[in-house]
């Protein structure tokens, strides 16, 4: 038996290990050719300490205070020297990748569909071309394109769920866009280049309630999590909401509302912020929060947009006096994701 370990580094960057059933994090890494942070590698120094954000592991009884003290172990910190996982597990590492020598994984991939979206969006299809080396990642984290002859790329969040040999895409439709422009001309058989997976802001383990807050084509990273949310079956409280800015912006929102069938507490509701249109919800997204949901306290809020979105949402939370027990959000440009924060 295996488990898989995923290694996010400061720099955004992920890696992912298999680690065999008994088997400590740190030799799993070494193993895989990922120089985690060590020193004593004997649960002394506390050089390997890194925090554990979601998974089942043991830390048994061979290290020292010194190394790991009592309340740090309580909030989630660990010494992957000691560590031994008994789940899949996700780290973040309070380094960079280049620190540890290792990179970013690099692979190629065979458009099998573009469907246009008005002109709004572009779904976007892509096998990968050797299947062995299938990324996985985290649903919500996203990949680097390369567009073909321009010596540039450009970032998106990844729409399918991990796993799946099929690799799906949101794309925002942009006027005289260099991927936009490519898409326009290309055809199922072309080949791209990909980086990744990096990106911190991924669904985080929990059985709380979820608030999904998805601006245009953010929309993607939540299709991502609500998949794997619903292979998992699981039970929690999950509403979306979906902001656009007008009606024609609306896409795939029948692949959400199949959601609904497949996972019992999850809602939604779509947003137009055009004051012309005759969506029934108009308006801001934050005009549209549950405020039950929100005043019941243990909410998680994940948001993914533009940056004005997300600066409203933050300032409406603060105003609100709104603390919910986790916040993460990305903010993304029509070129690149930005930095996530947690």
């Amino acid at each position: 038996m295996c488990y898989r370990i995923a290694l996010n580094f400061e720099d955004g960057v992920t890696r992912f290990v298999d680690c065999k059933a008994g088997e400590k994090v740190l030799d799993a890494a070494f193993r895989n050719r990922i120089n985690l942070p060590m020193d004593c590698s004997d649960g002394v120094c506390g050089t390997c300490k890194c925090r554990a954000e979601s998974g089942a592991y043991d830390m048994g009884e061979d290290y020292i205070e010194d190394a790991l003290t009592e309340d740090e172990a309580a909030e989630g910190l660990v010494l992957t020297c000691q560590m031994v996982p008994s789940s899949d597990c996700v780290l973040s590492v309070p380094t960079t990748s280049l620190a540890c020598k290792t990179g970013q994984q690099q692979f190629a991939a065979t458009v099998t569909r573009i469907e246009p979206h008005h002109d709004a969006a572009v779904v976007l299809e892509l096998a990968v071309d050797d299947q062995d080396a299938v990324p996985a990642f985290l649903p919500g984290q996203y990949v680097n394109i390369d567009v073909p002859g321009s010596g540039d790329h450009r970032s998106y969040s990844f729409s399918s769920a991990p796993g799946e040999h099929r690799l799906g895409f949101l794309i925002k439709k942009i006027p005289d866009g260099l991927m936009g422009g490519w898409l326009a001309r290309a055809r199922p058989g072309d080949r791209l280049n990909l980086t990744g997976p990096m990106g911190s802001f991924y669904l985080r383990d929990g059985d709380g309630p979820l608030l999904f807050l998805a601006g245009g084509t953010g929309l993607a990273p939540f299709l991502s999590m609500l998949e794997v949310l619903a292979r998992a079956g699981s039970q929690r409280q999950i509403h979306l909401i979906y902001g656009v800015t007008r009606d024609l912006d609306l896409v795939l929102v029948d692949q959400v509302a199949a959601y609904a069938g497949r996972l019992p507490n999850f809602t939604f509701a779509t947003v137009v912020a055009d004051q012309s249109s005759e969506h029934p919800r108009k308006g801001w997204v934050t005009q549209h929060m549950p405020q039950q949901m929100l005043a019941a306290g243990g909410v998680e809020i994940y948001l993914c947009g533009p940056p004005p979105m997300v600066d409203a949402v933050r300032r409406h939370l603060d105003e609100q006096g709104i603390e919910p027990a986790g916040f993460h959000y990305e903010k993304f440009t029509p070129n690149a994701p930005l930095k996530a924060t947690a």
